[in-house]
């Protein structure tokens, strides 16, 4: 990623934890324990959506920390799964809006991750020169992704704030959210 070093660790952090959160809740429903604020309506939907949150999270850490094209081929790989899941109408309307959103998410990690592999050592595509990837692109991608951090961190707030439990995975979301901006942002 391009900037500086606190910044990356930063955003680290913050995927770490999103992501560290929601591999927990698939353990707890692996369990048959109820979580609270689970995305599916059921088991299955809710472990589905907490394990690819816990994905997400873990790789745009690992990105934000050690970028190159490693990262890109399996977020790819996974892109074209939950897209296809998504346009092949198996679940319920919820459960392919949600995999379609994972779906752009995998591919904009991608996106950065080949996008940061053309420039020098580091994975930064150049100070203040070239950007990394696409204008066009990378603008999108800002714009669907700020305008979901905002939906998700504005649910955040109508179901009572961060104090509540119930909106905690929502806070997680708009989190990832944010970072995936912050991410794009700084290519």
């Amino acid at each position: 990623m391009h900037g500086p070093a606190l910044v990356n660790w930063l955003l680290a952090a913050l995927a770490v934890g999103s992501g560290g959160y929601c591999g927990w809740r698939v353990r707890q429903l692996g369990r048959g324990r109820q979580v609270a604020g689970s995305c599916g309506h059921d088991r299955p939907a809710g472990r589905e959506s907490d394990a690819l949150e816990a994905a997400m999270g873990l790789g745009m850490a690992g990105m934000a920390l050690l970028p190159g094209v490693a990262w890109g081929w399996p977020y790819a790989l996974l892109a074209a799964v939950l897209l296809v899941g998504a346009l092949a109408g198996r679940g319920g309307s919820g459960l392919r809006a949600h995999r379609l959103h994972h779906g752009i998410g995998a591919l904009a990690m991608a996106y950065m991750a080949l996008a940061m592999a053309g420039g020098p050592p580091g994975g930064h595509a150049g100070h203040h020169s070239q950007p990394g990837g696409l204008p066009l692109v990378t603008g999108l991608l800002l714009v669907y992704f700020g305008g979901y951090a905002l939906w998700e961190g504005s649910r955040v707030i109508a179901a009572g704030g961060a104090a509540v439990a119930a909106p905690l995975p929502r806070a997680c979301r708009a989190a990832m959210g944010i970072g995936m901006f912050a991410m794009l942002l700084t290519m």
